[in-house]
């Protein structure tokens, strides 16, 4: 390609695409930086001309396994791909999410390449689609492999939205009738279960933006509200109300949350004062 052809084309990626614009750049100065990693970054980022396709790809080759390898993932990927192209604009949400949440994220190009929160959530995003479209065993494969390669535990019928930040996902588990909205920040240990062996929509509703704190346990068919801050290790048994603050065993309003972006800030520390809500 002569140095005008592959000027405009670069200059159609940005103006079409420049979180794939900015991934591909970063890969480029990764490699350069680093060498012996080149044949890894230029496979799973430079070799494809989309964002969809490097995911696919590093989605395929984390889950390959001698029951199915990384080609059937992959096509299986780009099959569901085609029928919702809107999981695209989800991926480069999720991927904004991780570098404008997470102090140690620098680079775009760092949970598509490296990190098991980022692909646990794009994994289980494949699985909801193979679960709606009545692909059960396919799905739940899809989450047996994601828990055993990412450690978390998401069932495919579980519905979460976009701009999600799951940081570290360590020992994450969401039950099968949860809901998660929009924005939502959900550090490692955290559960999203049910409260015993009841049937039916059993599990959480999470509002949109979010902050779930690390080994927080939320349990049964209960509603977290918008913007609403959950302190790490508390068990949250019963409503949260919107832009409000619980921590403990169990759970009880602390005050309001301390500011209106709680799953933005990641700030998990919380007021003191108690809110007259519990007097």
């Amino acid at each position: 390609m002569s140095k005008t052809n592959a000027k405009a084309v670069s200059s159609t990626l940005d103006v079409c695409d420049p979180v794939w614009t900015q991934v591909r750049d970063e890969a480029s100065a990764a490699i350069a930086a680093e060498p012996a990693l080149g044949g890894f970054i230029y496979a799973t980022v430079l070799h494809h001309t989309r964002l969809e396709a490097a995911i696919c790809h590093r989605l395929a080759q984390r889950l390959m396994h001698p029951d199915v390898d990384a080609g059937l993932l992959y096509d299986t990927f780009n099959e569901l791909l085609a029928q919702e192209p809107s999981l695209g604009d989800i991926f480069r949400a999720d991927l904004i999410a991780v570098l404008d949440r997470d102090p140690a994220c620098l680079r775009l190009i760092d949970p598509l390449l490296y990190f098991k929160g980022f692909h646990g959530l794009q994994t289980h995003r494949f699985a909801h689609l193979l679960w709606k479209a009545g692909r059960r065993d396919f799905a739940l494969y899809l989450q047996s492999q994601a828990s055993r390669v990412f450690s978390m535990d998401i069932n495919p019928a579980a519905q979460i939205g976009r701009g999600i930040f799951i940081d570290h996902g360590h020992a994450l588990v969401i039950g099968e009738t949860a809901v998660v909205g929009d924005n939502v920040s959900i550090l490692h240990g955290v559960t999203l279960g049910g409260t015993g062996k009841e049937t039916g929509d059993r599990h959480p509703k999470i509002g949109d933006g979010v902050m779930i704190g690390a080994g927080a346990k939320v349990l049964g068919n209960i509603q977290v509200g918008n913007c609403s801050q959950i302190a790490a290790g508390s068990v949250v048994l019963k409503d949260v109300p919107p832009r409000m603050t619980v921590a403990g065993v169990p759970a009880r309003i602390v005050g309001a949350a301390d500011c209106k972006d709680p799953s933005r800030t990641m700030d998990q520390m919380f007021a003191r004062d108690i809110d007259a809500a519990n007097s």
